[in-house]
């Protein structure tokens, strides 16, 4: 992408109740959060309709701001299989809305977003939420959700050339 054309890229740490988004945009040196937030999920609200309200409001962020590109976490290690399937799930609402609109998906492990954010790969949530908010120089810490999906937008920018492609579409659908 050329130097002078802004990047801006959709960032998601996804979950069912609780998937964190976030717009990064990168100009040159310049970093700053465009807009994030927390997608949630009632606890009464069955798994299917928690994917639908997933993938429809990515899809509306995504009309809204006009990503370039899709940075998502990668599926981390449960102990639990149905713990394991439904993240996967909603991971998959995530990238169905992103490959809808033609944008082209990168994942990163945890331990890599969380060195990104913090310098090392074990950080709670709460030391990630910090260092976003000085990082970004936000006025408000976000919530941790939110913050989890900026960190995943910084690992992007850091690595966006060593990141892997895990779809890549030549135009918009």
């Amino acid at each position: 992408m050329a130097s002078n054309v802004p990047e801006r890229v959709l960032a998601i740490d996804p979950a069912l109740r609780n998937t964190g988004w976030a717009i990064l945009e990168k100009s040159g040196r310049d970093l700053r959060a465009v807009a994030y937030g927390v997608i949630s999920n009632p606890a009464k609200l069955l798994h299917s309709g928690c994917l639908v309200a997933i993938r429809e409001q990515l899809q509306d962020v995504i009309r809204e701001h006009s990503p370039t590109v899709c940075a998502i976490e990668a599926t981390i290690y449960v102990q639990s299989f149905k713990t394991a399937i439904v993240l996967g799930t909603a991971r998959a609402a995530c990238l169905i809305a992103a490959a809808e609109h033609g944008l082209a998906i990168y994942e990163y492990a945890p331990k890599e977003v969380k060195q990104a954010a913090v310098g090392r790969g074990a950080a709670q949530k709460e030391q990630v939420a910090f260092m976003i908010r000085s990082m970004l120089r936000l006025r408000e810490t976000p919530p941790p959700d939110a913050a989890d999906a900026l960190a995943v937008g910084i690992a992007h920018f850091q690595n966006s050339d060593a990141g892997a492609a895990i779809l890549r579409e030549s135009k918009r659908v």
